[in-house]
């Protein structure tokens, strides 16, 4: 198991999302990365959240789809600020 991470830059806290490593994770992640960019938004893989303290606080959600949303809406905010 890894966590799939969406961080602002210069914000505190970002979205986890637990997933499996493997093809479908990396294909995820390169479509939301061809979305959203790479100046704004930081999409990493962790192994575990308690590691990596930069990060917290984590706003753990459920599904790819609600992760995927999340992060079009962090997109859609930063660009508007």
């Amino acid at each position: 198991m890894c966590y799939l991470i969406a961080k602002k830059f210069d914000d505190t806290g970002c979205l986890a999302l637990q997933m499996t490593h493997g093809p479908h994770l990396a294909g995820f992640k390169e479509k939301l990365m061809q979305e959203t960019g790479y100046k704004m938004i930081q999409l990493i893989t962790i192994s575990r959240p308690s590691a990596y303290g930069e990060y917290e606080p984590y706003h753990f959600v459920e599904t790819e789809q609600e992760f995927e949303d999340a992060v079009r809406s962090m997109y859609i905010n930063k660009i508007e600020a």
